[in-house]
């Protein structure tokens, strides 16, 4: 069975104490995760994971247009089934959060810096995301 499409913003901030990702909780499982959602035909890949953040955890910022990876993950879709997910992920720096967001009672949520937030997901390509993070900042600094 193929794949299904889905698409994340990685959201982050500079901090003086450092860089910092924020991670959110799944409404089913309360496992962590980072903001996701599915396609919609009027929408880019990175702008619906923009509009993923925005309504899953209040975040604005700055979306790439280009992903810095993927993962994949099952999601369950009912007690006796689920699908494979391939998530393509856009990292997205945070200039503010609302004051309120659609999901705010339904998800709890965390800023960690990079290694915790790493070690609190279950994906093990998505912790390897986490991990590049700091490497894409700076690569994109240096353009």
């Amino acid at each position: 069975m193929a794949e299904l499409a889905q698409y994340a913003a990685l959201p982050y901030v500079h901090l003086a104490e450092g860089l910092r990702v924020c991670l959110i909780t799944s409404r089913g499982t309360k496992r962590w995760i980072i903001p996701k959602g599915w396609p919609k035909a009027r929408l880019r890949p990175h702008e619906l994971a923009a509009l993923e953040a925005e309504e899953e955890a209040g975040l604005l910022g700055e979306i790439a247009s280009d992903p810095i990876g993927s993962y994949s993950y099952r999601k369950r879709l009912h007690f006796f089934s689920s699908v494979t997910c391939r998530v393509q992920v856009f990292p997205l720096q945070v200039h503010a959060q609302e004051a309120r967001w659609p999901e705010r009672n339904e998800r709890e949520l965390a800023w960690a810096p990079v290694a915790e937030a790493a070690r609190m997901v279950n994906e093990p390509d998505l912790r390897r995301l986490l991990a590049a993070l700091p490497l894409w900042i700076d690569a994109q600094a240096a353009r």
